[in-house]
Formats: structure tokens, sequence, C-alpha cells
């Protein structure tokens, strides 16, 4: 039973052309970094669920660029608006309603870790789309912004491609021969999360504890 649900959702994703799948994630993934959006829209979920119709290595590659410039594009935007407009955002009823507190850890973040703090931010709750607005205010060349986060990004989308892709790819390989391949997928996808999220909360840990210190 779970194996036909399951290959009905991948035949479903599967069945979705190659390019409309890359264009959803890419521009899915700009809204998740784009500044505050990221709060609300689910870009890592939409990034999985597209990869899971990936068929092969170039089609990932490709996915993995258009994903990794929509993550760029996001950020640049938060950036951007960061440079033009963001004291008066931050003091606005959306700026107030992310709180001041998380305005502040943004900016002892970045104070006190430069350029790391930039990268790691990808990677971290609420920092990642708050961090980009800070280092726009911060006057903080976009040449060197984009020289941190473009490894971040980089790295951010070959994991979870790696993680969706590889766990369909085995259950297509198993499931006419296995009853439990379902469970081999979620097993994958949930083994792959569990160490992408508790690698953010180490470095959420870290972080906090450097900040108090």
């Amino acid at each position: 039973m779970l194996n036909d649900v399951l290959s009905s959702i991948l035949d479903v994703v599967s069945g979705v052309e190659p390019w409309l799948r890359i264009l959803i994630a890419s521009v899915a993934i700009m809204l998740e970094t784009s500044v505050l959006i990221g709060l609300i829209v689910p870009g890592d979920s939409i990034v999985i669920v597209s990869a899971m119709g990936v068929t092969s290595i170039p089609e990932a590659i490709i996915l993995g660029a258009f994903v990794v410039a929509g993550a760029l594009a996001g950020e640049s935007i938060g950036f951007m608006i960061g440079r033009w407009a963001g004291p008066k955002l931050r003091h606005s009823r959306l700026g107030r309603w992310i709180g001041e507190h998380s305005w502040q850890r943004a900016e002892t973040y970045l104070r006190r870790r430069g350029g790391i703090a930039i990268f790691l931010s990808r990677f971290l709750p609420v920092l990642h789309s708050v961090v980009p607005l800070t280092v726009g205010m911060s006057g903080y060349s976009y040449r060197k912004f984009l020289a941190w986060t473009l490894p971040a990004c980089a790295l951010w989308s070959a994991l979870y491609i790696t993680i969706a892709a590889g766990a369909a790819e085995t259950y297509r390989e198993l499931a006419d021969s296995a009853h439990w391949a379902g469970y081999v997928f979620f097993g994958l996808i949930a083994l792959g999360l569990l160490v992408v999220f508790g690698g953010k909360k180490l470095l959420h840990f870290l972080e906090h504890r450097h900040m108090k210190d």
C-alpha cells in the first residue's frame, strides 16, 4: 500500500516537465530567501519535492544551479533592501513584528564573526532572512557578501537535492522487488533531514553560546 501511494506521488512529480519543476523550485527558494518571506514560504520542502523527480545527474546539476541562482537572487534582494531602506524597514510594523531581539542578534552575529556569519546564516532559522538585510545596512561590500553566501547556497542546494534525489532513486530500484521499499525511502529522507536539521541546531547552539560569552 505504501509503495503504491509513494509510486503515485513520484509519478506525479516526474510527470511535471523538468523545466517547470526547476522553475518552481528556483522561484520558491528565491522567495524563501528574500527579505522576511522566508518565514512563511516553504522553499526547503518545494526543493525536496522537485528533486524527487530528478532522474539523471545532468538534471540534478541544472536543478542545483537554478536553485542556487534563486537563493542568490533572494538574498541579494534582502541585501539591497537593507542597503536602501534597512533602518526604515526595521522600525516599521513589519520590522517590529520580527522583533528587536532578532535584529540585534543578527547585528551581533555579523559583528563578531564577519564573513563566516553570512555563510552560516544560510543554515540557521530566521537569521537566513534577517542577516542579508543587516549586512546591507552595515555597509558591507556586496562583492564580499556574495563571496560568502555563494558557497553556502551551493552547499545547501547540494545537500537537499542529493538527499531527495538519492532517496527517490533508491526507491525506484527497490520498488518492484521489495514491499518495504517505501520505508527505505522515508528512512533515507528522515536520516538526511536529521543530519541537516541536526547540523542547524548545532550551529544555532554554538552561535547562541558564542553570543553569550
